[in-house]
């Protein structure tokens, strides 16, 4: 059986990140591990607009962000026009994790949830898994 290895120079990331530090930080690393990064609005009611333009393979959305819907909502968005879109919340509030659990709309997308403060291997390893 061939083993089958990802090329993560293909590999397009999406990151939606309204704190600048926070943004350069995932950034620069997943740049130095070889992804291709695209920075996105950090208004949420406009990163459909964004996922359209760009079609990335992985997309890391900051839970609060300008805007008139958080980063869940802009997730939800994102999947019922992409439903194999793959997403990775972030957040501070560990009460979003439930928010997903109890909406079966997530129930067979490709979402995964990472609390603040996240460690930069758990992000790596949320890309690689999600």
């Amino acid at each position: 059986m061939k083993s089958m290895v990802r090329d993560e120079s293909r590999v397009r990331i999406m990151i939606v990140e309204d704190e600048e530090d926070i943004l350069v930080l995932y950034k620069d690393y997943l740049k130095r591990k070889g992804y291709s990064v695209i920075v996105s609005s950090t208004i949420a009611d406009e990163i459909i607009d964004d996922f359209r333009k760009y079609t990335p393979d992985i997309t890391i959305i900051d839970y609060k962000l300008p805007g008139k819907k958080n980063g869940l909502e802009a997730a939800k968005e994102i999947l019922f026009s992409f439903p194999s879109a793959r997403i990775i919340v972030i957040t501070a509030f560990p009460n979003v994790k439930l928010e997903i659990k109890q909406d079966m709309f997530f129930a067979d997308k490709n979402v995964d949830l990472l609390i603040k403060p996240v460690k930069l291997i758990q992000l790596a390893e949320a890309i690689v898994n999600t």
